[in-house]
């Protein structure tokens, strides 16, 4: 990790008329850094995502981010054009459901290789080579390059967005509940080879789960969240080892009794 921030979110909030979804958060993300934003179901954790993904636009508070050129910008002012550009370039998105971010009915190759068109890549030799180097990174086999990802299991659907969302070598990427509706076995694998990704590209990583489990293995540091506020922030060993308000204490000590 470097010394500069590549995102500085500050004072961010988002209201649905009079229902607050998340307010008054603020922290950096450093590259290579992985953030993980826990709480239960309705905490605002989603919202948050959200926002910072610039699928929601907030109702204040700014969000700013480092451009490849060093120039910050606020992502609230980008252009829509310079917003989906970041999205195919420089940011990631994997949803828990993988069928959101596939197109189900093309191949598990073009799924992946039309990123690369996106930046420009007009070489079909080199966007197929490349595919297939990413379908095999992600653990999935070489003869599946032109099945389309309707035929493949969850957790495969899964990798395939893996994939998808980082042939472009981007630089922050946002997860929802990426190992969520998955049996125990392939959340095993897939975190695995997550954690591998991750540490292997020098990703930057916002994360949002219900899973302690699961932001430990994960992540270096957590933000918890409740009614739409961030509680607790830390390590993330620091904060599950030695939660100090008593809403961390009792999601630890919940999971501890499973």
């Amino acid at each position: 990790m470097t010394d500069t921030p590549l995102l500085r979110v500050s004072n961010l909030s988002k209201y649905y008329g009079a229902r607050l979804g998340c307010t008054d958060v603020n922290f950096e993300l450093y590259p290579g850094e992985v953030l993980a934003v826990v709480g239960e179901s309705g905490s605002g954790k989603t919202t948050l995502l959200n926002c910072l993904s610039t699928n929601l636009a907030p109702t204040s508070g700014r969000a700013e981010y480092r451009m490849r050129d060093d120039v910050w910008r606020n992502i609230y002012d980008l252009s829509e054009a310079e917003r989906r550009f970041l999205m195919r370039t420089d940011w990631g998105f994997v949803h828990q459901n993988p069928a959101d971010g596939l197109r189900m009915t093309v191949s598990a190759g073009a799924n992946v290789g039309e990123r690369l068109m996106a930046i420009g890549d007009r070489h079909y030799g080199n966007i197929r080579a490349s595919a297939v180097d990413w379908l095999g990174r992600v653990e999935i086999n070489e003869d599946r390059v032109d099945d389309q990802p309707r035929s493949f299991s969850g957790g495969m659907r899964q990798r395939l967005q893996i994939a998808r969302n980082l042939v472009t070598s981007p630089r922050l990427v946002f997860m929802d509940e990426p190992t969520g509706g998955l049996d125990v076995s392939v959340q095993a694998r897939l975190l695995d080879l997550l954690r591998g990704l991750v540490g292997e590209l020098g990703l930057a990583a916002v994360i949002v789960t219900h899973d302690l489990a699961v932001a430990r293995l994960l992540s270096h540091r957590m933000m918890v969240m409740k009614d739409g506020r961030v509680i607790e922030s830390g390590l993330t060993d620091r904060v599950l080892d030695d939660p100090r308000e008593p809403y961390t204490q009792l999601l630890v000590s919940s999971i501890l009794q499973v």
